[in-house]
């Protein structure tokens, strides 16, 4: 099999530009021919540049004309796309029908339905332009990096597919990540159900873990989305029985060095992915206090891998990753009081952590390992092969 890959990268790095390369290196080691397009942002400097961008992100006929000059040399046999904005277009679309090549189109954000991809605004979750024919409130509160022109933009980029039928008509399989994104995307008519398959993102393994450091962790970005600050909350104002131990770095690093050393709390830093195995593996459970739709956090799967439960706000994915008394335990986002209770019932429970970690440990294999998640990856692209005839 061949496969050609799209992906506009980020200008900052993220979890994205990881699962594609990390996807791109498991398809190859498993004998599938990989060719690639990726593109960034580096060269977008000036009003000339950015206008022009702007409207090459609504309908790019310079990446229209590179895809079907790849197709044509690489002759693929599905073409797989994953963050197409801002220069790359729903146009490579049409060079993929034109060449008579189905298309896989991974969903990694809420895009097609917000503006900033998060449906998340002024510390809350926001669900204002779901279901619009045109994103009004995202322009006028400039949800896109502050900017009322590039909300427009994208607003305007998913509107007029939406209109020409693009998302409905032109792929042939859609990815979704969690049971809750495939579900949002067909109440509100954006996707069509019988193209939308729930695959996960692989995570290599981190070996098994045993809890042996008996403390709550924290790894991530610092930031108001994730429920930092109700985390914090917990351990000042409630003291659950166990430390709590927090990595990662984000804008909220003042406010965690502040507290460090005090109320149980402990700051690590950044550190490195051989250190979050090592704390994922002593850790009693794993803190997602997240007041946001989150996609799938690379951090869900590699807990499971390591036997590690989960404590996480019962909203929007999360609800569907973590079962409750399974695989971690559910709470109210936001809610102090709630996440202290969860953490004190895992550590007066050995038992139910017992219970939580051999279960966590089996859905990594079934779901998240690589091998068992390729085979799925593959099963997709078959289908999407099968279905080329009936996309128009």
């Amino acid at each position: 099999m061949r496969v050609l890959i799209l992906h506009n990268r980020y200008q900052v790095r993220g979890g994205e530009d990881s699962v594609v390369e990390e996807e791109s290196n498991l398809l190859r080691s498993h004998g599938v021919e990989i060719d690639r397009i990726v593109v960034d942002n580096d060269s977008i400097h000036g009003v000339r540049k950015k206008v022009s961008t702007a409207f090459d992100s609504v309908y790019s006929w310079t990446a229209r004309r590179m895809v079907a000059a790849k197709l044509a040399q690489f002759r693929p046999d599905v073409v797989h796309a994953h963050n197409l904005f801002p220069r790359l277009s729903p146009s490579v679309f049409d060079a993929a029908r034109d060449a008579r090549v189905p298309v896989v189109q991974t969903i990694h954000n809420y895009r097609l339905v917000c503006a900033n991809g998060l449906l998340f605004r002024a510390g809350q979750v926001c669900e204002q332009c779901v279901g619009r024919s045109f994103g009004w409130p995202a322009v006028v509160h400039g949800c896109y990096r502050g900017s009322r022109i590039g909300s427009a933009t994208v607003s305007l980029m998913t509107a007029v597919h939406r209109g020409l039928g693009t998302w409905k008509n032109k792929v042939a399989r859609y990815i979704v990540l969690t049971e809750f994104v495939r579900d949002l995307m067909v109440s509100r008519e954006v996707l069509p159900s019988d193209r939308i398959v729930v695959k996960p993102n692989a995570v290599a393994d981190l070996g098994k873990g045993e809890g042996r450091g008996g403390y709550a962790l924290f790894v991530g970005r610092l930031s108001p989305e994730k429920g930092v600050r109700p985390l914090l909350e917990t351990w000042k104002e409630n003291s659950p029985p166990v430390r709590l131990r927090i990595a990662g770095d984000g804008p909220l690093r003042p406010e965690v060095e502040a507290v460090a050393g005090k109320h149980n709390i402990e700051y690590l830093g950044p550190v490195s992915k051989g250190c979050v195995r090592d704390l994922m593996r002593d850790a009693m459970v794993l803190m997602i206090p997240s007041l946001w739709y989150e996609g799938l956090p690379v951090v869900v799967p590699e807990a499971f891998s390591a036997s590690l439960p989960i404590v996480a706000s019962n909203l929007g994915s999360l609800g569907t990753l973590i079962a409750p008394e399974e695989t971690g335990l559910l709470v109210s986002p936001g809610n102090a009081a709630s996440l202290c209770e969860a953490v004190t019932k895992l550590h007066e429970s050995p038992l139910l952590q017992s219970r939580m970690r051999a279960r966590a440990r089996e859905v990594y294999e079934h779901l998240y390992r690589p091998e068992s998640n390729l085979k799925l990856l593959l099963s997709i692209y078959d289908e999407a092969r099968s279905a080329v005839g009936c996309v128009s």
